[in-house]
């Protein structure tokens, strides 16, 4: 339900010129019961003056009496003919110019600790590009020497929840992808379709993680095994 213009001022209004009960007046304006009760008391909004919503036409007096000889009846808004105002879209993250020079080592802790994070998820995170992304990987940002990764949650440059929701994301993306190879590869497990794309690319895995090169091994004559 939309709520009157400045509702505390209109609340006024309505306990002085009105026998409305503080249910209906709280409802109308978005407040609560003790609320309105406390600006009758002259406890809260001691110095707001009151607003009347017949001349805004936000109310009717009709509609003011209907509810005044029912005490459980709500009241309800004049619909207006004026264009609503605007939603503002959310906006690109604004960080505190203290906090900018923490963005390359908070992208530097996401590449590190959450590789399977995309370029995209990292700038919605911490409000930054793709391109400075790019060069915190690869080191040539030119403070490449100084940066040390460093929480950006503890930095203060994205919430705990929210860099949860992207890992979430990102997992259940790289789950996606896995199945889609088996199913590309039926009858071969990850790790063998992960050697096989190993020697095509002219490596092998050896046991303790390495990589050799093998350019005589015939990749197709390992997928009709």
């Amino acid at each position: 339900m939309a709520l009157p213009l400045m509702p505390k001022a209109t609340a006024v209004w309505l306990i002085d010129n009105t026998s409305l009960t503080f249910d209906q007046i709280g409802e109308f304006c978005g407040l609560h019961k003790l609320e309105v009760q406390a600006i009758a008391d002259g406890e809260v909004a001691s110095s707001i003056v009151g607003l009347d919503p017949l001349l805004n036409g936000q109310l009717t007096q009709d509609e003011i009496k209907r509810c005044e000889a029912d005490p459980r009846a709500r009241l309800k808004m004049v619909k207006s003919d004026l264009p609503q105002p605007v939603v503002r879209t959310k906006g690109a993250r604004y960080t505190p110019v203290s906090k900018r020079n923490e963005k390359p080592d908070a992208i530097a802790y996401l590449l590190k600790n959450y590789p399977d994070l995309l370029d995209a998820q990292i700038a919605r995170l911490l409000g930054t590009t793709k391109e400075t992304i790019n060069k915190v990987r690869d080191r040539s940002h030119w403070n490449s020497p100084n940066i040390k990764p460093q929480n950006p949650i503890l930095l203060g440059l994205c919430k705990q929840a929210d860099l949860e929701a992207a890992v979430k994301r990102a997992e259940r993306r790289v789950e996606r992808e896995k199945k889609a190879q088996k199913k590309a590869r039926p009858g071969k497990s990850f790790d063998e379709i992960q050697a096989v794309e190993d020697i095509q690319d002219g490596f092998v895995r050896t046991p303790n993680g390495t990589q050799d090169d093998q350019p005589d091994i015939d990749p197709d004559a390992m997928l009709k095994e």
